[in-house]
């Protein structure tokens, strides 16, 4: 290697650095902001009447968001026991049985699932459930929110399954274990840190989408009263309420996004310690 090679390659690699770390620093720079604008104008309306209250009339002070808040953990929930079962098993089969057609097919529309707009899960549960049923309601929500999480959490087990180790299954097999024995009492067992990691990587998905929702759950300035009605949640609360033109009312969608944040905050920092408690055994 000549010396102005030797040279150009240091150049080349110190011009990549600096686009990288500047790159980086730009992220990292709106992040702050973001996160700052929304904890400096949100965590001035979180108090005990914004998680105990109804929301009040337009234009009329007071009132909180708590109708909202508990019907996304409703929503939330449903999607879990939609998504997650379906996800798990759909993953167990790639990882267990997929080596055909059958499982390549299904491995590419997971993978185009998983970059797909969420309005367009929206639109389609619209169509298969809103219209039928001729009402909007927090179980189409649920659904809609179960159809985004199931390509995150398929793909997420069949990759945890698949580092489990050939040996352990053999060991066990050696023994005289049935298979789907072996998968439940030993694969799982071995993986089960990292799928649940994956579990919560896709609630914190769904957390915070809005546009699915629009198309099915709506929005109500009531407690929820049922699963087929529609059903208030903090994100069409925001949306809302932010293209109000009362202060009071975007000061609550401040309050709300405040919220949402703070708590897929939290779910990344409990996935991180999943996924570390996981690496450690």
């Amino acid at each position: 290697m000549t010396l102005r090679s030797r040279s150009l390659r240091k150049f080349v690699n110190l011009v990549a650095l600096i686009c990288a770390s500047v790159s980086a620093l730009i992220g990292i720079f709106f992040l702050v902001w973001i996160l700052w604008e929304i904890t400096g104008k949100g965590i001035s309306s979180v108090n005990w009447e914004f998680f105990s209250e109804l929301p009040t009339p337009p234009g009329e002070p007071g009132g909180g968001l708590a109708n909202a808040i508990v019907g996304s953990i409703i929503i939330t929930l449903l999607a879990m026991v939609l998504g997650v079962p379906i996800g798990i098993l759909a993953g167990t089969y790639l990882s267990e049985f997929g080596h055909g057609r059958f499982a390549d097919l299904i491995r590419f529309i997971t993978n185009t699932f998983v970059s797909a707009p969420s309005i367009v899960v929206g639109v389609f549960v619209y169509s298969i459930m809103v219209v039928p049923m001729k009402s909007f309601s927090g179980l189409a929500g649920g659904v809609s929110l179960g159809i985004i999480m199931l390509p995150v959490i398929t793909r997420t087990t069949e990759e945890i399954l698949r580092l489990v180790p050939v040996g352990l299954r053999e060991a066990a097999l050696a023994l005289g274990t049935p298979y789907w024995k072996m998968v439940v009492s030993i694969v799982y067992r071995a993986a089960k840190t990292g799928m649940i990691t994956g579990v919560i990587l896709a609630v914190a998905r769904v957390s915070g989408e809005t546009a699915p929702l629009l198309f099915t759950a709506l929005n109500s300035p009531y407690w929820p009263s049922g699963l087929t009605e529609p059903m208030a949640n903090l994100t069409v609360t925001i949306f809302n309420y932010a293209m109000s033109p009362y202060e009071d009312w975007q000061a609550k969608a401040w309050g709300g996004a405040f919220l949402i944040t703070a708590a897929i905050l939290a779910i990344n920092i409990l996935s991180r310690l999943f996924a570390q408690r996981g690496s450690k055994k």
